[in-house]
């Protein structure tokens, strides 16, 4: 599941970020590392819930500082929906 949901991400952040797929590693922190500001962040919460159907509340993202801390978050609210189909933008 890690593994799945770190690829979707690595995609989302690396394509809104414009940013290459080398540095996003689980240990780079999305403000530092990753350059996001925090209309960024608010936009990446945005997308990530579009391509999972899920629902981050916002005292939920503040706390990711790292891709892992996100990719972790992500797999475990994914893991309790009944199908873990990401919903893609296109398909819609």
């Amino acid at each position: 599941m890690f593994d799945q949901v770190f690829a979707q991400l690595r995609t989302i952040v690396c394509e809104r970020l414009d940013i290459s797929p080398e540095i996003f590693t689980p240990d780079a922190s999305f403000i530092e590392q990753l350059g996001a500001d925090s209309l960024d962040v608010i936009d990446l919460v945005l997308l990530v819930e579009e391509q999972f159907g899920l629902q981050i509340p916002d005292e939920d993202y503040v706390h990711f500082a790292t891709v892992q801390q996100a990719v972790e978050y992500i797999s475990a609210r994914a893991s309790k929906m009944p199908a873990l189909t990401p919903v893609h933008a296109d398909a819609v």
